[in-house]
């Protein structure tokens, strides 16, 4: 096993809960990238075992605190325990995540479940070097009929790793039928955002559907996810996205589910939501789901104006009464941040605005409390009081 030594602030870093070092932290080292190594203070003392990356700035992901031997017996007890989680939350669906990454104790390790088959990302040098043992420990635990690697996250290229799509157990089939709630999907696991679909708003599409009625715009709307769970509740809906792949989909599924009350249109969001307030149209239900503006700190001043300028556009379109569900999937724009933008899309409105509710990301995408990186989706659905 390699070794490598963490300065002082390292150190500090690592007895603070937070799980990654930065190479400017890195002392010396005497490993491999991808290997799995001890991890050394400055006195010598043991600080736990990490993953090591040459190439990231992120040089070492922490595995263990102590000496405790890193070896299957450990990968499968990590494993065995995210999905013992994932059991107890009684999810209301076939497709979810079953590992989070940091939160479940396994670094830069993603395993989401479609139904009968399982997509995985190996986001380090040290997952992607572990990939021939974990895979063996998910065939014997999930029993799956297939695994696919999605591992073409531009996030790899940081770590001198290749982007490629490739099935690492059984057979993977181009479309998996997977429910969400009452909701029927048809997901493409080769080609779909993330690893198929947005698994971590199931949850605040159920409490919204407490919510919706009458007449809804739901923006962003990629697969229509929010559009679909709330037209059993609405007149009608109206789903807006700039793909036109994306507006197939939502046309697909809607038809698939028997909702005849979605329309889907091929817009950018911005421009529409213009046009809309131009028209003098009105909505008792909208939401905004838009991609992530802020990529990364440079670019969060250019976001805060974006989220300003979309909820400040919905506010108008917004009947009073009606409710708007909207959200934030840039980590790097904080929850106080989101909420002042709201704030003063409320007043640049004039519309006076009470919080209903504060939500996060779903239960199986938990936060790990040493680590703000692991919150990064904020959604506040509010009521338009006037």
């Amino acid at each position: 096993m390699g070794i490598v030594t963490v300065s002082r602030r390292g150190e500090d870093r690592i007895r603070s809960g937070h799980p990654w070092i930065y190479k400017s932290d890195v002392a010396k080292t005497d490993a491999q990238g991808g290997e799995t190594v001890r991890v050394i203070g400055p006195r010598d003392r043991v600080l736990g075992h990490a993953f090591y990356s040459d190439r990231s700035e992120i040089g070492l992901r922490l595995l263990t605190r102590d000496d405790t031997p890193v070896d299957t017996a450990l990968w499968r007890s990590r494993l065995t325990q995210a999905m013992g989680f994932r059991a107890a939350l009684a999810i209301d669906g076939t497709a979810y995540r079953v590992v989070h990454g940091e939160a479940d104790l396994l670094p830069s390790l993603i395993v989401d479940r479609y139904g009968d088959y399982l997509v995985v990302q190996a986001l380090s040098q040290g997952t992607d070097r572990l990939m021939p043992e974990l895979i063996p420990l998910l065939v014997e635990l999930l029993k799956p009929a297939g695994i696919l690697a999605r591992n073409d996250p531009r996030v790899r290229l940081l770590e001198g790793l290749e982007q490629r799509v490739e099935v690492l157990y059984g057979t993977v089939p181009e479309q998996i039928e997977v429910l969400e709630g009452a909701v029927s999907y048809r997901v493409d696991p080769y080609r779909g955002q993330k690893t198929g679909l947005f698994l971590d708003q199931r949850e605040n599409r159920k409490a919204a559907m407490q919510y919706a009625r009458g007449r809804l715009l739901d923006a962003f709307s990629y697969n229509g996810g929010f559009a679909l769970a709330l037209a059993p509740r609405c007149d009608d809906v109206i789903a807006v996205d700039i793909s036109e792949e994306a507006v197939a989909r939502i046309r697909m599924n809607a038809e698939r589910n028997g909702l005849t009350n979605v329309q889907a249109r091929t817009m950018n969001v911005f421009d529409e939501l213009r046009e809309l307030e131009r028209r003098g149209e009105r909505f008792d239900t909208i939401v905004l789901d838009p991609p992530a503006f802020a990529k990364n700190k440079a670019s969060v001043a250019k976001a805060l104006s974006g989220y300003n300028e979309i909820n400040l556009r919905a506010l108008k379109l917004l009947t009073p009464g009606g409710f708007l569900i909207t959200c934030s999937c840039s980590y790097n724009v904080s929850e106080a941040d989101f909420a002042d933008v709201l704030a003063s899309a409320a007043v640049d409105a004039r519309a006076d605005v009470a919080v209903v509710e504060k939500r996060m990301q779903g239960r199986d995408h938990p936060v790990l409390m040493t680590v703000p990186e692991t919150y990064y989706l904020k959604c506040f659905i509010l009521r338009k009081l006037s």
